[in-house]
């Protein structure tokens, strides 16, 4: 019993200084990277991209939007004087026509999300690669966003951002803490 009871205190004392050991190998680290985001070469030519994009939607939206508006204008202008059958052509044809505009609705919101992360997904992904290799080159165990606020504490020292923008040559000063940068637009 004594055995068992010496081999369980010596295996608790090298559990606890193999991890004592672990820790203080451990560095880390942190970026915020929305703003490293904001900062991103060929972020300008995407915005202008996608709010193309965005505006070819909603002008099509808008056309059909016109052509509702002139075929209830002219149904109700000529109310009196249709028959039943062509009052019936007119309101199916209406009432087709706003079926037509919910799909195209849903279906636009779906293709501009669509359309956003087919945008941005290269850019995130090179500015992660970018993170991932200054970890890396840096001995960094982990790297932490910083742009959700959930870091209650960070000293800068560990605040990879500028090296971060070495490696993507970005030379954009980096806009000051709490400044709430534009990704896309809404």
């Amino acid at each position: 019993m004594k055995k068992i009871i010496g081999l369980f205190i010596l295996a608790t004392v090298l559990l606890i200084s193999t991890e004592t050991q672990a820790q203080s190998k451990m560095k880390l680290g942190h970026v915020d990277f929305a703003t490293l985001y904001s900062m991103m070469p060929g972020l300008d030519s995407v915005k202008k991209v996608f709010e193309d994009y965005n505006k070819a939607i909603q002008e099509q939206y808008a056309a059909m939007q016109t052509e509702l508006e002139n075929k209830f204008m002219d149904y109700q202008q000529k109310l009196g004087t249709m028959t039943p059958l062509i009052q019936q052509m007119k309101e199916d044809e209406i009432n087709d026509l706003r079926d037509r505009m919910s799909e195209f609705e849903q279906t636009a919101t779906q293709d501009l999300q669509n359309k956003e992360l087919e945008l941005t997904s290269p850019i995130i992904e090179e500015a992660r690669k970018a993170v991932e290799e200054v970890a890396k080159e840096n001995g960094y165990t982990y790297i932490f966003n910083s742009t959700e606020g959930l870091l209650l504490y960070a000293t800068p020292s560990d605040d990879v951002m500028d090296m971060v923008k070495a490696k993507l040559k970005i030379t954009k000063p980096t806009p000051q803490k709490g400044a709430n940068p534009d990704i896309l637009p809404n």
